[in-house]
C-alpha cells in the first residue's frame, strides 16, 4: 500500500507531466496538502524527492518551483528514452492483445486527423496515449518507471516539441503504424526494439536540426 508521501509524489508528478504545473510554477505546500487532504509533511517529502530528480528546484525567498527543460537536459533525456522505450516496446510486443493493438491504431488515426488542423499539444497527448496502450503490458515495472520519469522530465518542453518541428508529426504517425505492423507480425525482439528506438531518435534529431538552424 502506498504511503501518503508516495501519493503526494504521484499527484505532483502527474501535474508536472501534464503541464498543469508548468516551468516556474510555485509549489505551495499548504495548498497542495489541502487539495490532497493530507498534512504538509508528506507533501514536503514528495517535493524533496522531486527535487532530487531535478524536476523541482528550491529558490531562496521563493520556495519550491517546477524547473524548465534545458536543451542539453532535453537531449540527454530523449537519448535515454530512446533506449528504454525501445526496450519496453519490444518487451511488451508479444503480450499486447489484438484488441489493444486496434485501440492503439485508432489513437494513431486520431493523430493523423489532427494533422489537418495541427494542434501540437493535442497531438503530443495522443502520442503519449498511443505509447501508453502498448506499455500497459510491460512486465518490468522498473523499465516502465524509467519511461514515466523520462516523460515527466520532458514535461513542459515536450508539450510543444511538435510546434517546433510540425513536419515530424506526419512521419511519427507513419512510424507508429510500422511499429504496430511489426508487433502484429510477431517480429523478433531486436527488430521491434530498433524500430521503437529509432522512432524516438528521429524526433530528437528533427528538434536538434531545428535548433541548429535558428542559432
Amino acid at each position: 500500500m502506498s504511503s501518503k508521501s508516495d501519493r503526494a509524489y504521484d499527484a505532483i508528478l502527474e501535474r508536472i507531466s501534464s503541464g498543469d504545473y508548468g516551468p516556474g510554477y510555485r509549489l505551495v505546500l499548504s495548498s497542495i496538502a489541502a487539495e490532497l487532504d493530507m498534512s504538509v509533511v508528506p507533501v514536503r517529502e514528495a517535493i524533496r524527492r522531486l527535487q532530487s530528480e531535478e524536476l523541482v528546484a528550491y529558490e531562496r525567498n521563493v520556495g519550491a518551483t517546477v524547473v524548465g527543460i534545458d536543451p542539453t537536459v532535453y537531449q540527454y533525456t530523449m537519448e535515454t528514452l530512446a533506449l528504454v522505450e525501445g526496450y519496453a516496446t519490444a518487451l511488451c510486443a508479444p503480450l499486447v492483445p489484438a484488441e489493444d493493438i486496434a485501440k492503439a491504431r485508432a489513437i494513431n488515426e486520431q493523430m493523423r486527423e489532427c494533422l489537418t488542423h495541427f494542434d501540437p499539444v493535442q497531438f503530443t497527448q495522443l502520442n503519449r496515449d498511443f505509447h501508453s496502450v502498448l506499455f500497459t503490458y510491460c512486465p518490468n515495472p522498473h523499465i516502465l518507471d524509467l519511461v514515466q520519469r523520462g516523460w515527466a522530465r520532458l514535461g513542459a518542453l515536450r508539450s510543444s516539441t511538435f510546434a517546433y518541428v510540425p513536419g515530424r508529426a506526419a512521419e511519427s504517425v507513419d512510424e507508429h503504424e510500422a511499429i504496430l505492423a511489426l508487433i502484429e507480425s510477431g517480429a523478433d525482439f531486436a527488430t521491434v526494439e530498433e524500430a521503437a528506438r529509432a522512432h524516438r531518435y528521429r524526433t530528437l534529431e528533427a528538434y536538434l536540426a531545428h535548433r541548429s538552424g535558428h542559432k
